[in-house]
């Protein structure tokens, strides 16, 4: 077969793809009984997120909320303590609310249409495939991000991905690469590949079962595919907690506005420019300790934070914030910049 020249028929595709899989695949919990509930979970967790680090979360999960019927009868506050760390708070929220649809409107039975299952909040075109795809075998293509950069790979496009055109395209081409069976094993396959041979960086190409007809095998081109037209905008935002402690008690404040770490909590906070507020002086004259500045970058912004620590509760305590005794901190749900924070400082009180 002569490189670099797709010559393959889609079904040979399918094989080539699917006949790796079941020799290289992952062990993975959620693969072993395909149940949609499984899938659903590991899909929403792994938005973001890598394996290896949402492994642990998964089983975290199946162990403390079993089936959809344990997940929708959680707190949110539960559901959210255990989804800290992982980021992106809104898929734990949306998880915890369509956990409820399901069991109020299908009977604690997962949809088995791909309308139904798209229907449910939080859910996309990419999820609902998954989830349609590999627990109920409908042909429905996944399109992420190793399938992006495998496709965009071996047929050397240069469409841009993040634009409607390319959007559509790519999903229009994984369709018509699905093949009549196997639906589920078939997209698995697929972001396999991507995730372990087609990687961004330093592809292995030698153990690539589509090298033989990749387009851009052993060229320059495999460091421009995929192509993107647009450039992350990062936001600089400063954050200034205030850790006041007294008598074995700590000041907290829930995050209730549309933001980042939406029904999180946190310690009260005065956000601005340092240059911009007087009022900053002042708390650093009366904290007894004062971190340096600590960046904790997200998708689109940065977090530039300084803690003030406080050895007594402030004579006026704003009615939004609440004390919270120190054993009992960790049934609150707090951001990872925090979490990060409180591993490596001690509390002063």
């Amino acid at each position: 077969m002569k490189k670099n020249e797709f010559i393959i028929s889609m079904a040979d595709f399918h094989l080539l793809i699917t006949d790796w899989f079941r020799l290289n695949c992952r062990d993975l919990p959620w693969r072993k009984k395909k149940l949609p509930y499984h899938i659903w979970l590991s899909e929403i967790i792994l938005q973001q997120t890598r394996v290896d680090q949402g492994l642990s979360y998964f089983n975290k999960f199946i162990e403390n909320y079993p089936d959809i019927q344990a997940l929708a009868k959680a707190s949110e506050q539960s559901v959210l303590r255990d989804w800290q760390g992982l980021g992106y708070y809104s898929r734990a929220r949306n998880l915890h609310a369509t956990a409820k649809i399901i069991v109020e409107k299908h009977n604690a039975s997962f949809p088995n249409s791909f309308s139904a299952i798209l229907a449910l909040k939080g859910i996309g075109d990419y999820t609902a495939s998954a989830i349609a795809s590999i627990s109920f075998d409908l042909p429905h293509a996944v399109v992420d991000g190793n399938v992006y950069r495998v496709l965009s790979r071996y047929f050397d496009i240069d469409l841009p991905i993040d634009t409607n055109e390319g959007i559509k395209h790519f999903k229009s081409l994984a369709q018509s690469l699905l093949g009549n069976k196997n639906h589920g094993e078939h997209n698995q396959a697929l972001m396999e590949i991507g995730a372990l041979v087609c990687k961004p960086q330093n592809p292995d190409c030698n153990n690539c079962p589509l090298k033989d007809s990749c387009a851009v095998v052993g060229s320059d081109k495999i460091s421009l595919r995929p192509v993107k037209s647009k450039k992350l905008k990062v936001r600089n935002r400063y954050f200034h907690y205030l850790i006041y402690c007294q008598d074995e008690k700590i000041l907290l404040q829930q995050r209730t506005e549309k933001d980042i770490w939406q029904q999180l909590y946190q310690f009260p906070l005065i956000e601005v420019i340092p240059e911009l507020n007087s009022e900053l002086s002042a708390y650093t004259a009366k904290a007894r300790v004062v971190s340096k500045e600590i960046i904790h970058v997200l998708s689109h912004q940065k977090i530039i934070t300084t803690f003030y620590h406080f050895s007594e509760f402030p004579e006026k305590i704003d009615d939004s914030w609440v004390a919270v005794s120190l054993e009992k901190l960790d049934d609150y749900p707090i951001p990872r910049l925090i979490e990060l924070y409180l591993e490596n400082n001690k509390l002063i009180h």
